[in-house]
């Protein structure tokens, strides 16, 4: 019963968060305006921040070598699962506007928000290394590929290839941040104290404003306009059925400590990432689709996660 309610206090943080931004929202105090404003002070300022004080802070440099080689299973994972949702697409009838978001969103996952304190949890946190191993590929695939195709929903399918362009795409701020921190564990570099205080207080605030986000979102959003389509269904096949069956049959046979394999399976069942409806609203795609999407998603973990956290302690 305490693994149970441990599991459930990560997702109902964050869904206290998206219910205040609703209910604010529906009251009037914020506007589409502020809700672009936000996405972009998220993923272009905050964000950053958060994966260099999250990577320098966590990782030292024979720890993070040790584990960057574990790296394959998540990318093999995703990559698996980025396949699969072409013919998936056309099973589960997503419409063609939804197509790029909709890829996105089935082989992403929300390895921090969620993630790392339903981890904590069961885990402690002995299991924050294999939990960031995770998170880079995930934050990697997401901000490359997965951007790009929100990008193409924007630009309804016609976002032309060009050199600068996936420069641009590939070094997005996000990844910047990522690459930054990396960088200065790889080389044992420590920046000064009062610098990393402010990125410590500027990245803190990426959970509660995509929270806010996801909240504004769905405020401007009335129930009248919900469908449970079969799109819907397929997004949360993915996240929970597809996801960890399938990186469970990678890690099974190989030799990798137990705890690596906990971690693994947990982290590709967790919710859409949260960042899905942010950069939707960045690039002019459909950002109510994606806020309702993970807010269900994040709403069915409550189930799912703690099932899941039974299944991986009973693995040997």
């Amino acid at each position: 019963m305490t693994v149970f309610l441990h599991s459930l206090s990560g997702v109902i943080v964050i869904l206290a968060m998206i219910v205040l931004a609703w209910s604010l929202t529906r009251k009037g105090w914020f506007n589409d305006d502020y809700a672009k404003v936000t996405a972009r002070l998220v993923t272009q300022v905050a964000l950053p921040a958060y994966m260099i004080v999250t990577i320098s802070g966590q990782f030292h440099k024979q720890e993070l070598l040790n584990l960057l080689p574990d790296l394959r299973f998540p990318l093999i994972s995703m990559f698996i699962l980025f396949g699969l949702s072409f013919p998936l697409a056309h099973v589960f009838r997503v419409q063609p506007q939804h197509h790029g978001l909709w890829r996105s969103m089935f082989f992403n996952s929300n390895t921090v928000f969620i993630g790392l304190p339903i981890n904590m949890a069961l885990f402690g946190s002995r299991s924050v290394p294999e939990v960031l191993v995770y998170y880079m590929a995930n934050t990697f695939l997401f901000w490359t590929l997965g951007v790009y195709l929100i990008k193409r929903d924007g630009l309804g399918g016609d976002a032309h290839f060009s050199l600068w362009g996936a420069l641009k795409k590939l070094f997005s701020p996000p990844l910047l941040g990522f690459i930054i921190g990396v960088i200065l564990v790889l080389l044992e570099w420590h920046l000064p104290q009062w610098l990393m205080s402010d990125l410590n207080y500027v990245g803190g605030l990426t959970i509660p404003l995509s929270m806010f986000f996801i909240g504004m979102a769905l405020g401007h959003f009335h129930l009248s306009q919900f469908r449970f389509t079969w799109d819907m269904v397929g997004i949360l096949a993915g996240r929970f059925i597809f996801a960890p069956a399938l990186m469970f049959a990678l890690l099974w046979p190989v030799n990798a400590p137990l705890l690596l394999k906990q971690v693994f399976v947990l982290q590709s069942a967790m919710p859409v990432m949260t960042n899905a409806p942010v950069v939707a609203k960045l690039y002019g795609a459909d950002s109510d689709y994606a806020a309702l999407i993970v807010t269900m998603s994040t709403l069915l973990s409550m189930i799912v996660i703690p099932v899941l956290m039974v299944i991986v302690q009973l693995m040997h």
